[in-house]
């Protein structure tokens, strides 16, 4: 059974940064593209960014250059940082990742962890 487990998540004031941390564990042979969306209630998620195994990123417009993902592949664990953040950015963050595992591959979703942006 793959797991994702997202850390990092809370109360920050405008302007300010938070990081997030996601960890696969499990019966993994290999992971893919790894990622971050976020979600607020009654609005669909959407995808803040990804990157593959290789390193390449890819960023949703509203984040570009405050926004920073990256990926640790030893521990299975993507990581986003955020600067700069205001509160249009408060919402749930989920991590997604494409996990080869005895059943072929598929994508696994954290549980969310919720960023609030408030002063």
């Amino acid at each position: 059974q793959v797991q994702l487990v997202e850390s990092g998540g809370g109360l920050v004031q405008p302007g300010g940064s938070l990081r997030l941390s996601c960890a696969a564990s499990g019966i993994m042979f290999s992971i893919g593209v790894m990622g971050w969306y976020r979600q607020n209630p009654g609005a669909q998620r959407e995808l803040v960014a990804t990157i593959t195994r290789g390193g390449t990123t890819n960023y949703a417009d509203s984040v570009k250059g405050r926004f920073t993902i990256s990926r640790d592949n030893a521990k299975n664990t993507v990581y986003l940082q955020m600067n700069s953040l205001t509160p249009e950015d408060t919402a749930v963050y989920y991590c997604n990742a494409g996990v080869l595992a005895l059943g072929g591959w598929d994508s696994h979703w954290g549980q969310g962890t919720q960023v609030t942006v408030s002063s």
